[in-house]
């Protein structure tokens, strides 16, 4: 036995590296959400929209969405839609909400004539509320 010192072990010194495994584990868990979710917020029928300036409504009722394509064909919601069917599925949406918005998507070389036609039949069908959806023109940069 000796007097004076006393003797202690040697510990483990506390480690000053950070841990990587957590965030990166987190990061991935955050790529494949947003994976997932991506295609979900495109429109699934391919329009060309017209360029047009001004605001975007920020209080929108309830809306349906009427597509044009290139070819002529209606789509309500993406679903594809005959003349008859059209009509009926807007008088059901008018009798559920009066109020409903039609959101109208047209292409540019659909005929000034078919995009009144479709406005004929939402208007027949007690939807009054018609907006067009056009895409914001590009500036440029001097």
């Amino acid at each position: 036995m000796s007097f004076g010192r006393l003797e202690r072990s040697q510990t483990a010194k506390p480690m000053s590296d950070i841990n990587m495994t957590p965030l990166i584990d987190v990061m991935l868990v955050l790529l494949v959400i947003f994976i997932i979710t991506a295609p979900l917020l495109v429109s699934s029928v391919r329009v060309d929209l017209p360029k047009a300036s001004g605001t975007s409504a920020s209080n929108a009722p309830k809306f349906v969405e009427l597509t044009i394509d290139h070819a002529g064909t209606v789509f309500l919601n993406d679903a594809a839609q005959t003349p008859e069917g059209l009509a009926s599925a807007l008088e059901k949406t008018a009798k559920a909400n009066a109020d409903a918005e039609v959101r109208l998507r047209a292409d540019t070389t659909v005929p000034y004539g078919r995009v009144v036609e479709v406005m004929g039949v939402a208007q027949k069908a007690g939807l009054s509320r018609i907006g067009f959806v056009a895409d914001a023109p590009e500036t440029s940069k001097p």
